[in-house]
């Protein structure tokens, strides 16, 4: 089975190489063959408040416009990476750097969380990446080959913390996805859309531990300019308290996805773990 993923996979990637439109054609393939990703990301929006109507499709857009754009990875270079996508705030990442202790970059499955950290090595200078390996071994070995090609540092989940504080001591930057359901036991329930989101607190922690500047970061596409905008917004101060200062990130995260909802990735169960003594939301 672990095979058969495996091959389906590459040659989804390398049939959009060859022809783009096939992006979309796959996700709505995705959408109608796994309905319950859009039951989740409909309620999702409405534990959130937001309207599902046009911003569910929008997502799937968006999931689309990242694939094609991961097909075409390894073609990016120094020479053509403008034409995808540019800065907006650099100096804001660039401040933070200057500090010597390195810098947390704060990210979320939003826009295209691939390319920010691939376009930012081209176009600045190489970076940390913490990820999740994926269950297929196989599998994530291409993911992360194709990740590493500009240049960029991979960082298993598994035993992240010593290889970031390594990092954020040498004065390098790290990215990080911050925005995922956790268990009880690894975080903080902060308000995220008005409902309680158990939200991960080693990312805090690290920014206490190392003195590093928290910068949030992310990638949104512009239909005017039909290119992304990898945009870095001013620090965020962390008062040494864990659950103010994930309370902080999470509401300006909040504040971002609120303006381009349609490209968030709302299939994830956000609001899975729920405080003690509250009923399952999924």
């Amino acid at each position: 089975m672990r095979t058969l993923e495996y091959g389906a996979v590459r040659l989804a990637i390398a049939s959009v190489a060859l022809c783009p439109p096939l992006a979309r054609v796959y996700i709505q393939l995705l959408d109608r063959a796994v309905p319950r990703l859009r039951r989740t990301a409909e309620k999702n929006l409405h534990l959130a408040g937001l309207a599902a109507d046009g911003t569910v499709d929008g997502m799937f857009r968006s999931i689309a416009r990242m694939l094609e754009m991961f097909a075409r990875l390894p073609r990016i270079t120094r020479e053509n990476v403008h034409h995808l996508i540019r800065y907006d705030g650099l100096e804001n990442f660039k401040n933070a750097l200057a500090g010597g202790r390195g810098v947390l970059v704060a990210t979320a499955h939003f826009g295209n969380w691939e390319l920010s950290a691939f376009a930012h090595a081209l176009m600045t200078a190489p970076m940390h990446i913490v990820v999740r390996p994926l269950d297929n071994a196989r599998l994530d070995a291409f993911v992360e080959q194709r990740r590493a090609l500009s240049g960029n540092r991979i960082i298993s989940k598994r035993d992240a913390a010593r290889e970031i504080l390594r990092a954020l001591k040498g004065g390098e930057a790290v990215g990080i996805l911050i925005d995922q359901n956790t268990a009880i036991e690894e975080g903080v329930f902060v308000d995220f859309f008005g409902t309680k989101a158990c939200a991960g607190s080693g990312f805090v922690k690290l920014a206490q531990h190392s003195g590093a500047p928290v910068v949030p970061g992310y990638a949104l596409w512009s239909e005017d300019e039909r290119k992304y905008i990898l945009r870095f917004d001013p620090e965020i101060p962390m008062t040494g308290d864990v659950l103010t200062d994930t309370q902080r990130i999470h509401a300006h995260l909040e504040n971002v996805i609120r303006r381009h909802a349609d490209q968030y990735l709302w299939i994830h169960r956000r609001w899975k773990t729920r405080p003690p003594g509250e009923p399952p939301l999924y």
